[in-house]
């Protein structure tokens, strides 16, 4: 029943809505025909017909080829989603890379561009502001590259999403200890940057958000997960980044700071952090400290000498499974997850992590279901990372209203 106050959706307003219906259907089984999608969403199938066919002429589905299904009746034609168009652009800015993805409505990565670059302060008496302008100004102009590339193949942005380490809040980061980062307005500063390099694209909608929470969207929605929609996931950067998906959704906390997880202290004596704490999880398990610890150049440095036995590679990495082993046990009790998906760096270490973190997770899980043979602890799929997340939550936004993106062909 309708609340009094709220207004009755008109015609126009219906049909948006069943465009949206029609179009993320088609998305989320990538073939179908018309009559199976009437079948799905509940409406008629000259209904669906009359949807499919604008949707067609807009640019958002393409239909080819015949299905027989086995039963009476025509074939039906093959519905997909359109490879041109609407794209989602994503933007990875982390310590020492940045990664830029323009993601089609079938979610396919048509654009991919990664460029290793220290974006740390280099001068702690420098103007931090300026190092921040600098760095989303380098990330600005990877992503134009992109874009021109994505133009050859007929793909045009929607939005774009950054993906950030740190807080993240209201377009800015609020916080960003491994990058010397406070205060900064991040989504202004990189329109300002795209803009100047291609003008086309002022006024492009920009959203921002954590990067380890566009990581948990990417293995949401393109990940190897099956039936999973609650879970922890963590990914193994310089530091540590952490989010929560609950029933399909982050967990963002009041202010949507929640999944600091590197940041949960594991040994209250242990060395300073970046954040002006002490012995908090990335310093044990982040990069940078286990490549420190153990004497390693680079994580394949790093894997290669624990393959070989090597006591300082074993030492370190058996410290950064007991100290994560600790603080997901933590996390493990107060949310009670399916499953805890490890990314980043981790997939690559797993056979030395994993150990003492199960061994870890079964002494502390109160629920008993952490035993080291329960499967609960997962490497991230190979398919995603933060970038894909951010361009997916643009492409989130063309299903649930495609009229707002809309630009019929040939206009």
């Amino acid at each position: 029943m309708n609340h009094p106050t709220e207004p009755k959706a008109d015609k126009s307003g219906v049909r948006r809505h069943n465009l949206s219906l029609v179009l993320r259907t088609v998305h989320e089984a990538g073939e179908t025909t018309r009559a199976a999608v009437a079948a799905r969403v509940g409406l008629t199938r000259p209904a669906v017909s009359s949807l499919v066919e604008q949707l067609l002429d807009l640019g958002f589905l393409v239909e080819s080829g015949k299905t027989f299904s086995g039963q009476a009746g025509r074939p039906g034609t093959v519905l997909k989603p359109a490879d041109t168009g609407p794209a989602g652009l994503g933007v990875e800015i982390n310590v020492d890379y940045v990664t830029v993805c323009v993601v089609d409505l079938t979610g396919t990565d048509r654009v991919r561009r990664t460029e290793h670059l220290d974006n740390r302060d280099a001068d702690a008496d420098a103007d931090a502001d300026a190092d921040a302008a600098g760095v989303l100004a380098r990330a600005a102009r990877i992503a134009a590259e992109a874009l021109e590339a994505a133009a050859a193949l007929r793909l045009a942005p929607a939005g774009a999403g950054l993906a950030l380490p740190g807080l993240v809040s209201g377009g800015s980061v609020r916080q960003a200890p491994n990058l010397g980062w406070n205060e900064v307005p991040a989504e202004t500063l990189f329109a300002e940057a795209l803009t100047e390099l291609r003008p086309g694209t002022a006024g492009l909608p920009l959203t921002s958000d954590n990067e380890a929470n566009m990581a948990a969207l990417a293995e949401l929605w393109f990940g190897e997960l099956g039936d999973l929609r609650t879970f922890l996931h963590l990914t193994g950067e310089i530091g540590v980044g952490g989010a929560i998906v609950v029933h399909g959704e982050l967990l963002r906390g009041a202010h949507g700071f929640a999944g600091e997880i590197g940041h949960l202290v594991v040994d209250a004596e242990g060395p300073r952090c970046r954040c002006g704490s002490r012995g908090c999880l990335e310093q044990y398990a982040g990069q940078a400290a286990l490549l420190a610890a153990a004497g390693a150049d680079d994580v394949p440095d790093l894997a290669r000498r624990a393959e070989a036995g090597e006591p300082r590679a074993l030492a370190a990495l058996a410290e950064a499974g007991r100290m994560l082993g600790r603080a997901l046990s933590g996390a493990v009790n107060l949310l009670d997850p399916e499953a805890v998906v490890l990314g980043g760096i981790y997939p690559h270490l797993l056979p030395w992590l994993t150990p003492a973190l199960t061994a870890e997770l079964a002494d502390r899980a109160v629920s008993g279901l952490w035993t080291p043979d329960a499967g609960r602890l997962r490497p991230a799929s190979t398919t995603t990372d933060a970038s894909r997340g951010a361009a997916a939550l643009v492409l989130h936004d063309v299903l649930a209203d495609p009229l707002a993106y809309a630009t019929p062909i040939g206009g």
